[in-house]
């Protein structure tokens, strides 16, 4: 998936002028990225296919059996479990979309700096265990970081504090 993606976005970007490393035109930079991503998806391929296969009385936490399947006391990974949903981490994935959620429904009314704490703190909650110290420290580095690269460093003018807080 990986390099279908990264080869259509550098074909893609192609139809546009590329300019040169001083002088970046439209397309330079999907071009790059497009590479990047199918030589990423290329090393990924690699590594399955170089990657050695598990020992045959393996156990998924890393120990091996030589017990029957049978007998151990974890599933057999090569059996799919039937139930459907099974396999899903529910926690990190309802954080990360609630997360995301938040910050789309709230970064126009709340502005940059709030919405990204918000988030900060949904997103460390996709952890389990994550003590609230640990939580705060994660969200105040998110909005730190929000605000160095996108309002000091890349200038873009974008309201810290929103409609809703006066802003």
């Amino acid at each position: 998936m990986f390099v279908g993606l990264g080869a259509a976005f550098a074909i893609g970007a192609l139809g546009y002028d590329l300019g040169s490393l001083l002088e970046m035109g439209p397309g330079y930079v999907p071009f790059a990225l497009g590479l990047v991503l199918a030589a990423l998806g290329g090393v990924i391929v690699g590594k399955a296919y170089v990657a050695p296969d598990p020992a045959p009385g393996a156990v998924s936490d890393g120990e091996v059996s030589d017990a029957p399947p049978s007998d151990r006391m974890k599933p057999d990974p090569d059996v799919p479990d039937p139930r459907p949903l099974a396999g899903i981490q529910w926690r990190p994935t309802v954080a990360i979309f609630a997360a995301v959620g938040f910050f789309a429904l709230t970064v126009d009314g709340l502005g940059l700096l709030p919405a990204t704490f918000g988030t900060g703190l949904l997103a460390a909650m996709a952890r389990p265990g994550t003590r609230p110290l640990r939580a705060l420290a994660v969200a105040v580095g998110l909005t730190l970081a929000s605000w160095i690269i996108f309002v000091v460093l890349l200038q873009l003018r974008l309201a810290l504090f929103g409609d809703w807080l006066g802003g």
